[in-house]
């Protein structure tokens, strides 16, 4: 047995219709000619594995094809309530075998419709009244009390039996027509139906009725007067473009629905001021029979809090994260996540695939892309999947909705995207409050969730890690100006998130540095107390964060927290300023910043920091969000020194060695905050005066007399002491007042 592989190239993942029009062709093919049929996605298109040739292929489409019975009754549009409607009068009469079953499907529709057909015909009825005809008595007024009563009535009784219809449809229909419905809608166990995004509302889009239009496309296609529905004539080319994507002058100016939107036309569709709708009829019909594959399992059992979207194969609430650009359009009804796959399957493995489709977080079914995402990331879908295609339903252009692709996400081994989880429960408080929350706040909320959608769906580089840290920081400084402070801040991170997002840059060492920063550690269990975090945000580490919220329901003032994101410079000096005012506080005369073991400045990242070449927003943005860092656990090698490279001004050295939190080499050198305050006013000559004074009252030999710097450089050498140094820096840098290489200037 020959078997042959036809890349479809009028089958990509996108638009929604050629991906749908995929799966109605792998369904049609196995389900009414070869049932060892496979297909899968590559290079941008669909791939059929069949024991058809190109020509058997086409030939069951042209002469064998029954197409599904799409019925949907009770829809206004669908033709079931106009006489010798144009879309289902020629299909309701056809007699070729191949429409059989979609004449059945008409004919059980209609046993059900005699009450509401009566009712629909006496609102026609009553609104034909207010037109006024030549020779009839004049017309009724629409404002008239008693007309208005007649048509409010009838409408009642339309929209009752209506709504009684689905039930007994439920029921009673079985065959491919009842497989049309549940695609079309979901009914909940008191019967309510809810609608799939995917087909609008029962099939409907506004005033398109997907199923009274593909009738009318099937009338396109084949002679429906004749005994065996042949082909009409371009319905070959019109074949060769839907499959192969061989051009073809045959295309037809009708609607295409929300499935197409660059087909749509309307203005600005083309070179002139409007467009037509161009369609070809194959797509149309081969899509719809695409959809009905992502029926709703309205038998399945959801959880006290699922809602419809959780029977809808990934389908998931709408949320504007990981797209360029949030439009303004209504996005009620959610997005859809089209699966990818590359090994040849089965109708029968993708039945079962989308049967069950869905995403899970633990026990917990995916209702947001952002899970969606995570759930990717910790391969909590069906294995074998190799990605999704993101698609949003949005209402623009008017009302109209189109299926909008927002994406292609890979599926993935993401081995950190774990780290999410120690945010998940605090990012999905943010969002809640972002949506009535002032615009910093909702902006921020924004740009977290985006980096965390990057770093989930992208390679896990340490920069987008980064990203993700920068935006927390972000978001917990909108929290201490007040804004959304109930949520809490960021939660502790594990150190894991140290791999997650190291890299060699002295931004990054610098960060660990100020992150790290506490007034002491635990001998044994390294933990720290006092850390620098409480002066970042109101926290105390002995109080929940219901501390921070004073009697009056608003954020305290509390004086230590001094680091307003003013600006890193003002920042930082107002960190060391605070922390010296606290130590004199406690009779201490030394500044008590220490750093965790091997999370230390170095002496070439702090040259660099002095000489203006790193980017100081970034490490304080950083450092901000590395105090949320579990630091007890973190284990880090030895700061490196290397005597001999990059290293600080001895100026600045000399100032630095005045402002240890510790003894080294059998010497205390007290801290002079009068020292300090001069540096941060600018004063860098009167600083180092005092710094001299002290080096030499401990024995040590300075190998200069002074120096100065201008203002701008002193603020820089102030803010510098905010990044602790480890006793062997500290000892390097005294090295040089040990043994003087220079000889004393002026």
């Amino acid at each position: 047995m020959t078997v042959h592989l036809h890349p479809l190239a009028g089958c990509a993942p996108t638009p929604l219709a050629h991906y749908l029009k995929a799966i109605g062709i792998l369904r049609l093919v196995a389900q009414q000619k070869d049932s060892d049929v496979r297909g899968f996605w590559r290079d941008q298109r669909f791939w059929l594995l069949t024991t058809l040739d190109e020509a058997a292929l086409e030939a069951f489409f042209l002469g064998e094809y029954a197409p599904t019975p799409f019925v949907s009754p009770w829809n206004k549009g669908s033709g079931f309530y106009t006489a010798n409607d144009k879309g289902l009068a020629p299909v309701e009469g056809s007699r070729a075998p191949r429409f059989e079953a979609f004449r059945r499907g008409i004919a059980e529709a209609r046993t059900q419709l005699d009450g509401i057909t009566e009712a629909d015909a006496t609102v026609r009825r009553l609104k034909d009244q207010t037109k006024a005809k030549k020779g009839a008595k004049p017309a009724r007024s629409k404002d008239d009390p008693d007309y208005k009563r007649e048509l409010a009535a009838a409408e009642r009784e339309f929209k009752r039996l209506k709504a009684d219809l689905y039930g007994p449809f439920a029921l009673a229909w079985r065959g491919p027509h009842r497989d049309w419905m549940d695609a079309a809608m979901v009914l909940s166990s008191e019967g309510e139906p809810s609608w799939p995004a995917l087909l609008g509302t029962g099939g409907n889009d506004g005033r398109l009725d997907f199923t009274n239009a593909a009738m009318q496309r099937l009338g396109d296609l084949f002679d429906l007067n004749s005994d065996d529905g042949a082909p009409v004539p371009q319905a070959k080319a019109l074949l060769k473009t839907a499959l192969f994507e061989i051009p073809s002058a045959a295309l037809l100016d009708a609607a295409v629905g929300q499935f197409l939107p660059g087909s749509a036309g309307g203005a600005n569709g083309t070179t002139g001021p409007d467009a037509g709708s161009r369609i070809n009829p194959w797509d149309f019909i081969l899509m719809l029979e695409g959809a009905i594959a992502f029926r709703g399992q309205a038998t399945r059992k959801l959880g006290a809090r699922d809602d419809m979207r959780a029977a809808i194969p990934f389908a998931v609430a709408a949320q504007a994260v990981g797209h360029a650009t949030r439009g303004k359009e209504k996005d009620a009804r959610g997005e859809q996540w089209m699966p990818l796959w590359e090994r040849p399957a089965s109708w029968q493995d993708v039945s079962a695939l989308l049967g069950e489709g869905r995403a899970q977080l633990g026990r917990s079914l995916v209702r947001r892309p952002l899970d969606f995402a995570r759930a990717i990331a910790a391969l909590g879908v069906a294995r074998g999947l190799t990605g999704f295609v993101r698609y949003g339903y949005l209402e623009r252009n008017g009302q109209s909705n189109l299926a909008v692709p927002l994406g292609k996400i890979e599926v993935a081994a993401h081995p950190r995207a774990r780290l999410i989880d120690e945010i998940g429960g605090w990012l999905d408080r943010l969002q809640r409050e972002a949506d009535d929350a002032p615009a910093r706040f909702s902006a921020s909320v924004g740009v977290l969730s985006d980096a965390v959608f990057d770093v989930l769906t992208r390679e896990a580089e340490a920069t987008r890690w980064q990203s993700v840290l920068v935006a927390i920081d972000e978001v917990e400084r909108a929290q201490a100006s007040g804004t959304a402070f109930k949520v809490g801040p960021c939660p502790t991170l594990s150190p894991r998130w140290l791999d997650a997002a190291a890299d060699d840059s002295s931004e990054w060492r610098l960060a660990l540095s100020l992150g790290s920063a506490a007034r002491g550690y635990g001998y044994e269990d390294r933990r720290p107390f006092d850390a620098v975090r409480a002066h970042a945000l109101p926290i105390d580490p002995t109080k929940r964060w219901s501390y921070a919220i004073g009697a009056d329901k608003r954020l305290i003032n509390d004086p230590r927290v001094v680091m307003k994101g003013r600006d890193p410079l003002s920042d930082l000096v107002a960190l060391v300023e605070r922390r010296l005012i606290e130590a004199s506080q406690r009779g201490s005369r030394t500044l008590p910043l220490v750093a965790q073991y091997g999370a230390g400045a170095r002496l070439d990242d702090l040259a660099r920091l002095l000489a203006g070449e790193v980017d100081l927003e970034r490490v304080v943005t950083l450092g901000r969000a590395l105090m949320a860092l579990d630091w007890r656990y973190v284990r880090l090698p030895s700061v490196r020194v290397d005597s001999h490279g990059d290293r600080p001004d001895e100026a600045w050295e000399a100032l630095r060695l005045c402002g240890l939190p510790f003894a080294f080499r059998e010497r205390t050198i007290a801290t002079e905050p009068a020292m300090f305050r001069r540096l941060a006013s600018g004063d860098a000559a009167g600083a180092i005066e005092l710094a001299l004074r002290r080096l030499r009252a401990s024995g040590l030999r300075p190998p200069l007399a002074t120096a100065i710097a201008d203002p701008t450089t002193g603020r820089r050498w102030a803010a510098a002491f905010a990044f602790p140094i480890d006793p062997a820096v500290a000892a390097a840098m005294a090295d040089r007042f040990q043994n003087p290489t220079s000889t004393e200037t002026l």
